[in-house]
């Protein structure tokens, strides 16, 4: 072999094997949440098609019996949450799921527990046509909001025709792209105020992202990774599987924002934990040793820590809440 080949090879091979490596996979962490919140093309987020979404937020016409709005279990005083283990619908049957805060919800694609949307424009409009949530046909909710002449009129001004389900979507969806908690004591301290988090707070903080390992899942600015877990709540609602199909998905649920969790009681899918207190005991102790119909539960207990972390982990989630939009029903 000729000399110089062979020495350009003895140089090259370090790179080429280099090259080769898996790339490392950064760690899991927090940030707050983006400035902005982003809108399809086809729907950007204007004043009046904001203002047009509260009144429907709040409107009772939405509902098959005239008695139900978005706000009836989205109350803006309980951070849109209800506070109910489960909500109930217009017929007064409970639901199978615990109600999920709609804040901060224009910044993910994963809606619902099960994922069953993947745009605030296709959520807004399923609950309100489901016959057990709001029950409500759409067509006949087009030709009642159609009767209201203030609806007729602002339809017109924002979207340049009569009331419509699409824009009924639209309209929202843009408001609640609105719904966006303020900065949290945990923003202020990543941002470089290290008193914003008390002693308490900032030891749970180090468990959270530690030895307790919740980062692992609660990271990012929403403290979830977007996806679906078998934590073994229960075993009673498929989950996942009622949108994928896929036996494998069966009782995996989205993971949850973090985000103004203590105002979000109670807890879990199925609203079973009542208090932050409850739900991370169930992560030290409670998570089963096995699963349901072959598939296994997909995470451990964290039999080796301490009780005594309990107390500073609540501290910390209790710093997630950010100020909640004051939203004003209407009259």
């Amino acid at each position: 072999m000729n000399r110089w080949l062979f020495l350009s090879l003895i140089v090259l091979l370090p790179c080429a094997l280099l090259s080769e490596q898996p790339e490392k996979v950064k760690p899991a962490s927090l940030a707050p949440l983006p400035e902005q919140v982003p809108a399809p093309k086809d729907n950007p987020t204007t004043p009046a098609k904001v203002e047009l979404g509260r009144q429907l937020f709040f409107d009772v016409r939405l509902s098959g019996n005239n008695r139900m709005s978005c706000a009836s279990c989205h109350m803006p005083g309980k951070a849109f949450t209800d506070g109910r283990a489960v909500s109930t619908g217009a017929d007064g049957t409970p639901l199978r799921r615990n109600t999920r805060s709609c804040l901060n919800a224009g910044f993910t694609t994963s809606l619902l527990a099960d994922g069953g949307a993947t745009s605030l424009e296709q959520q807004a409009l399923l609950p309100i046509q489901s016959p057990a949530e709001m029950n409500q046909p759409l067509d006949t909710l087009e030709k009642e909001l159609a009767q209201v002449p203030g609806y007729v009129k602002e339809f017109k001004a924002v979207f340049g025709g009569p009331p419509n389900r699409q824009d009924l979507a639209r309209a929202l969806a843009a408001f609640q792209r609105t719904l966006v908690s303020g900065p949290s004591p945990l923003d202020r301290f990543l941002a470089g105020e290290k008193e914003a988090l008390s002693a308490d707070a900032r030891a749970g903080y180090e468990l959270f992202r530690g030895e307790a390992g919740c980062i692992t899942c609660h990271n990012g600015p929403l403290l979830s990774d977007g996806k679906f877990y078998r934590l073994g709540i229960s075993f009673r609602d498929e989950g996942r599987a009622r949108i994928t199909g896929k036996k494998e998905d069966r009782y995996r649920f989205l993971t949850p924002s973090l985000r103004n969790v203590a105002q979000t009681s109670p807890y879990m899918h199925n609203g079973s934990l009542k208090t932050l207190d409850d739900v991370i005991l169930f992560y030290y102790r409670g998570v089963p040793r096995q699963g349901r119909d072959g598939l296994p539960v997909e995470i451990e207990a964290l039999q080796d820590q301490s009780f005594s972390e309990i107390p500073l982990l609540v501290a910390f989630l209790k710093a997630l809440s950010g100020e909640v939009p004051d939203i004003t029903p209407l009259p």
